[in-house]
């Protein structure tokens, strides 16, 4: 039996430059760039439930993108999101995203 060997992990700023984004364009600062103007443009009397609303919007982009990465394979996306694979059916599932 061959033993496979799991890769070192990525540093946010190695994950920056593997992206080809300039230095110091990390996602986090990309996130809080749009919240910023998000959050600028809405009167906070209308915001309710902001965490509930960022999550439904940020997650299934998030999904999406990983599963095609992963060419599909839900064992595989599950590792790299770090998730159960069944979390992760149950995330798809939410959002209508099962094939």
């Amino acid at each position: 039996m061959k033993t496979r060997l799991l890769p070192a992990p990525v540093t946010p700023a190695e994950q920056t430059a593997a992206a080809g984004l300039p230095p110091g364009q990390t996602l986090r600062s990309s996130v809080s760039a749009a919240l910023s103007a998000y959050l600028t443009g809405v009167d906070e009397d209308y915001i309710r439930n902001f965490y509930d609303t960022v999550m439904a919007e940020v997650e299934p982009p998030l999904l999406a993108a990983v599963m095609h990465k992963a060419r599909s394979n839900q064992s595989r996306a599950a590792v790299m999101l770090g998730l159960n694979r069944g979390t992760l059916r149950k995330k798809l599932k939410q959002y209508n995203m099962l094939d």
